[in-house]
């Protein structure tokens, strides 16, 4: 049996990663789904894990999408179950994950091709989300094995130097969540802490939202008419 570990490089994940390497548990090979929308600050403990892996003969794989994010998000022809025809699928998040089932779906076909039937796939769901663990015997889960909470999982990361650096700004502490910097299902507080700390992102947001008219969140609110009210509220803090 040969055993992978799926990282993305959040906490959670790499948390896992540093675990499986501190216990010396058996890995043979990382694989990382690169949609290309990743923070900036993620691309870099990448390649600082990359680097370790390397000293340690442990195989790295990076895999992708079959076609550009952007150009799926924007420019791929979409055949609707109602019959209508849209250019690209718009923003990824709610009941419209496309960008998750593509990664579901490479990372497993990947697998199976490689390894058929004889491996299994280290995936970093933490105790605290017993919901999203699934049977598939394929999978193991060792964060919620040790009884590491997301906390945890952050904890120890930053205890070992990985903090999620953007520009000054340690994503963790403004973010829920350091998904794909564009993922729609971002909550309000992490979209005003955009607005906030993050221009370079807020503003290639607004670059996207000029390309859709699919409203970014919860398909009511843009990301225009979300300026105008954290402008609104920067306005009156500041009476």
């Amino acid at each position: 049996m040969k055993y992978i570990a799926s990282v993305s490089f959040g906490k959670d994940s790499l948390a896992m990663l540093l675990k499986i390497i501190e216990l010396k548990m058996p890995l043979d090979e990382v694989i990382f789904y690169n949609t290309g929308m990743e923070f900036d600050a993620v691309y870099q403990i990448r390649d600082e894990i990359k680097y370790h892996l390397n000293r340690k003969n442990i195989l790295y794989t990076e895999l992708s999408p079959k076609y550009p994010f952007i150009y799926t998000m924007f420019d791929k022809q979409v055949n609707h179950r109602d019959g209508t025809v849209s250019n690209g699928y718009s923003w990824c998040g709610g009941r419209c994950r496309w960008g998750t089932t593509e990664k579901n779906k490479t990372i497993t076909k990947y697998l199976k091709e490689k390894y058929g039937d004889e491996y299994f796939e280290y995936v970093g769901i933490a105790y605290d989300e017993p919901k999203r663990i699934s049977q598939d015997k394929h999978k193991i889960y060792p964060l919620y094995n040790l009884k590491l909470t997301e906390k945890d999982c952050l904890a120890y990361c930053y205890r070992l130097g990985y903090n999620w650096n953007e520009d000054g700004i340690l994503l963790y502490s403004i973010l829920d969540r350091v998904s794909c910097w564009c993922c729609a299902n971002k909550n309000l507080k992490e979209l005003r802490n955009y607005y906030k700390y993050l221009p370079k992102y807020w503003n290639k947001l607004k670059e996207f939202q000029n390309r859709t008219n699919r409203p970014f969140k919860n398909n009511k609110i843009s990301i225009f008419e979300l300026e105008e009210r954290f402008k609104r509220e920067s306005e009156d803090n500041e009476v």
